[in-house]
């Protein structure tokens, strides 16, 4: 791994374990410009983390001794009863941490596996989700979720992402009044995302993020990975990452269980879950335009060609979503612009 410091990580887990390790095999990681590898010592094995540089993936720079976004979310989740990976040690001078080593069963890689057990781990998911978001409601004071949110601003900037790549890039130029439709609609639907409660978001909540382990009394649970671009956001925004995984083939029907699973584990009543589904069908369009967007990107930039796969599932599930809205005039703008 280019700029990785062999002989920082060589001390790093030495101090961990009082070993030095037998192999490290680099791990498959996501776009970011954060890198994994497998440490085995004769102690066992355990996950490095190497995030390359500063600023842009994360890094707080300038402090004594400099710390990262993840390992301050990573404190907060574990304080309040989330399952996350156990930090090990630390250096960050060098950008390196070591972790609990939780194995290979992503809920994607189990799912694959198990697929008779899909409908439980992704109940699990759902269920784990609404319990977190309860514990999590209030913050610690200057808590860095708590420093950004899925505001306007922001839901603006993802929304002409999805313009700017999955349209524009593709050479799917739109008419100058198409063009404006589309702007006025993206600038209302971000106002109106933006005005809901917000809470704890994880931001990726998806089946490569989320590992399925043993749970210490029996039985299975659900641990989070990559979890430090956290922030404040609608209670679905979630639900709508895990329940529209570009890379999953779910249907409506189980879709709505999982909603329901959802509902139950934060005792939502009747009124309240009809209100929920609809917040996750506009999230949805919201959120898979973005991933849309995002996926031509990453591969235009060269940091990962196999996204492009995903583009066409995106668009799909927002045009889903769309045909189930067909009662709200921006949702039918879209529509009309999606038909191509």
């Amino acid at each position: 791994m280019r700029d990785l410091d062999t002989d920082a990580l060589l001390r790093l887990v030495q101090r961990a374990t009082g070993h030095v390790p037998s192999s490290m095999v680099p791990l498959r990681g996501g776009a970011s410009c954060r890198r994994y590898l497998r440490v085995v010592t004769p102690a066992g094995t355990a996950v490095a983390m190497f995030a390359p540089g500063a600023g842009a993936d994360g890094v707080a720079v300038g402090a004594a001794p400099p710390r990262w976004p993840f390992l301050e979310v990573h404190a907060l989740l574990r304080e309040r009863g989330v399952r996350v990976p156990a930090l090990l040690a630390e250096d960050c001078e060098h950008g390196l941490l070591l972790l609990e080593d939780l194995g290979d069963a992503t809920l994607s890689a189990f799912v694959e596996r198990a697929p008779a057990r899909r409908a439980e781990v992704y109940a699990l998911a759902a269920r784990d989700l609404a319990r977190a978001q309860r514990a999590l409601a209030a913050l610690p004071s200057g808590s860095i979720v708590d420093s950004c949110a899925l505001d306007e601003t922001l839901l603006r900037w993802e929304l002409d992402h999805f313009r700017a790549w999955a349209l524009d890039a593709r050479g799917l130029r739109l008419g100058d009044a198409a063009r404006a439709e589309l702007d006025a609609v993206s600038e209302r639907l971000a106002r109106r995302i933006a005005a809901w409660p917000r809470g704890f978001v994880h931001r990726d909540y998806q089946s490569q993020n989320l590992m399925v382990v043993d749970a210490a009394g029996g039985g299975l649970e659900i641990a989070w990975l990559d979890f430090q671009d956290a922030l404040l956001g609608p209670r679905a925004y979630d639900l709508a990452a895990l329940l529209n995984d570009s890379a999953q083939d779910l249907d409506r029907s189980f879709v709505e269980a999982r909603l329901d699973d959802y509902a139950a584990a934060a005792s939502l009543d009747r009124p309240a879950r009809d209100a929920l589904g609809r917040e996750f069908d506009v999230l949805t369009v919201q959120r898979k335009l973005k991933d849309a967007g995002r996926f031509v990107f990453l591969d235009r930039i060269g940091v990962d060609p196999t996204c492009l796969r995903y583009v066409e599932p995106a668009l799909a599930r927002a045009r889903a979503a769309l045909a189930r809205m067909g009662d709200d005039e921006d949702m039918r703008v879209l529509a009309r612009i999606l038909a191509w």
